[in-house]
């Protein structure tokens, strides 16, 4: 088992480089995609998380071989021998659902244990199941398993009745072998889904309306292999970004996408934080000595993230005013409030709203991370707390940040992982 410490500082004062990693949440249906063909995927930029791990392992379960190499994998399904994606694995990583259309689309069937992951309220997969239903597949919910099975996905028109990152990108890739046209409407506009829709033309899906609501997919016999460079992880850049609004920082940031953090940078400058883009694939952050407050609620992007939410909220509680966080994508998302207040936040819940109160001192104390998000926003506050922080159940934190500690110590933070 391991643990956090953080000695803070409230005077700290973050300064250097740091370069930003792969996306987690879009090299994960990448990986998953590797089931839809015989041949080679080569993904590239890859980050070394505890989900990646888990994702190759339940990967080789189905027949599935992979090297990773530095920062690349190369992976192939030439045979599925499985069409059982486990309990013991699913159960740590919702992201396991995404091998549901794919083995749908190829192998016919699947049993995909009914995911769990971060304890962060209600997550239902009823869009997946419902759109694979509507693609023809029968699908029956057995002792916590989904049983599916279609011996040839049809095309269809279907509607998500809410975004859905998962749901569109499951659609997405049970589409692409399935017979005929499918046209999904509502669909998730993230940079991820994108980044899997150029992954899948360039394997040799036909898709239309990448980056888009309404998106068409024209099923085709087989897929290939192919070469795909994964997108930099904007949840990792907009947490290094609040971190260097929130120490007065001066942090440069490369291997980052600004396009995909707009509406981040947005409230950042309205903090008063100075953000400039130095050419297309670094930014630069300088913090101010006044944080200014604001409300926030978070929504599909391009709206603002809900995975951003915690940590701006460890920034507005050094902000000179009061702030109100409304949390619109997922319930009991405010898991973290109890461990800041413990570090001496003054934080309100209220339903859906969290009324953050600023400028407070923060001091140390031992906390637990509830889930991936809240781990990165104890840290945050830890890094400013006056005497030593220590964060417990850190494993949440490694399965979505590469290194994060050494990543912060070499800004300047006196932070160390220990195992007890």
């Amino acid at each position: 088992m391991e643990k956090i410490r953080i000695l803070g500082n409230p005077s700290l004062r973050l300064k250097g480089k740091v370069r930003i990693s792969g996306s987690k949440n879009a090299v994960l249906p990448a990986i998953a995609a590797a089931l839809l063909t015989e041949e080679r995927l080569q993904l590239q930029n890859i980050p070394r998380v505890k989900d990646v791990f888990t994702i190759l392992t339940l990967m080789e379960e189905l027949g599935a071989r992979s090297k990773l190499k530095n920062n690349s994998i190369s992976i192939r399904a030439k045979r599925i021998t499985s069409d059982e994606a486990s309990y013991e694995l699913v159960r740590s990583m919702r992201a396991s659902i995404l091998v549901l259309g794919p083995l749908l689309a190829r192998y016919g069937k699947a049993v995909v244990a009914l995911p769990g992951g971060c304890a962060i309220g209600s997550r239902p997969i009823d869009l997946h199941i419902s759109g694979m239903q509507k693609l023809g597949a029968s699908i029956a919910l057995e002792h916590g398993y989904i049983r599916a099975e279609a011996p040839r996905l049809r095309g269809a028109d279907v509607e998500f009745e809410k975004k859905t990152v998962g749901g569109t990108e499951n659609l997405l890739m049970a589409a692409t072998l399935a017979q005929g046209e499918t046209v999904l409407r509502n669909c998730a506009l993230e940079p991820e889904v994108v980044n899997l829709c150029e992954l899948l033309v360039k394997m040799g899906a036909r898709i239309d309306g990448i980056g888009e609501e309404v998106i068409r997919i024209r099923g085709v016999k087989e897929l290939g292999g192919a070469t795909h460079e994964i997108i930099p992880d904007r949840i990792e850049a907009g947490t290094f970004l609040v971190a260097g609004a929130l120490a007065q920082g001066d942090i440069t940031l490369e291997n980052v996408d600004p396009r995909h953090l707009v509406t981040v940078i947005e409230r950042l400058l309205f903090s008063g934080a100075r953000v400039d883009g130095l050419d297309d694939r670094t930014l630069r952050v300088v913090g101010s000595a006044e944080i200014k407050p604001q409300d926030i609620t978070t929504s599909p992007y391009p709206g603002f993230p809900t995975d951003m939410q915690a940590q701006f909220m460890v920034l507005m509680t050094q902000a000179s005013g009061v702030s109100i966080i409304t949390e619109t994508i997922f319930d009991r998302r405010f898991s973290h409030v109890n461990e800041l207040l413990r570090l001496g936040a003054s934080i309100e819940v209220h339903g859906d709203k969290a009324i953050v109160k600023g400028k407070t001192p923060l001091s140390g104390a031992e906390v637990i991370a509830t889930d991936l998000r809240a781990s990165a926003s104890l840290i945050l506050a830890g890094l400013i707390a006056r005497g030593e922080t220590v964060i417990n159940d850190v494993e949440h934190l490694d399965r979505g940040y590469e290194r994060i500690e050494e990543k912060l110590k070499l800004l300047g933070a006196s932070i160390e992982r220990i195992k007890y």
